[in-house]
């Protein structure tokens, strides 16, 4: 499997998994949304980077750019946890929130920055 196939499927996985990790975080352990979002992002990008690795990324995929997407989602991980927990919003409505910026913006930068070209 690869190309935007692959990238289906890694993504909702990277959701599902972000999503659990977010709510024990919160949950059972009882960090704020902020480091819960954040913790569950650095997992789950991790996990995402390991199946990119393996399925999507090819020799010449600029992998500097994939690392400044992944530290600017971190920051963003963050920040929609850090609004969530001012406003003292749902941990649904935090993670959910997040999960839309994560997957529009990853879309658009595999499809325009890092894959330019090779997706129709």
């Amino acid at each position: 499997m690869k190309g935007l196939a692959a990238s289906i499927v890694i993504g909702l996985a990277d959701g599902l998994i972000h999503w659990q990790i977010f709510f024990v975080l919160c949950s059972a352990v009882g960090l704020k949304q902020a480091a819960s979002n954040f913790a569950a992002f650095c997992i789950t990008a991790a996990f995402s980077f390991y199946l990119n690795a393996l399925y999507i990324f090819e020799r010449e995929t600029p992998m500097f750019l994939y690392l400044i997407f992944v530290v600017l989602m971190a920051t963003v991980s963050f920040g929609v946890g850090l609004v969530g927990d001012v406003w003292r919003l749902s941990g649904l409505v935090t993670v959910a929130s997040f999960s839309l910026l994560n997957v529009v913006s990853g879309y658009c930068a595999f499809r325009f920055v890092l894959f330019r070209g090779q997706w129709t």
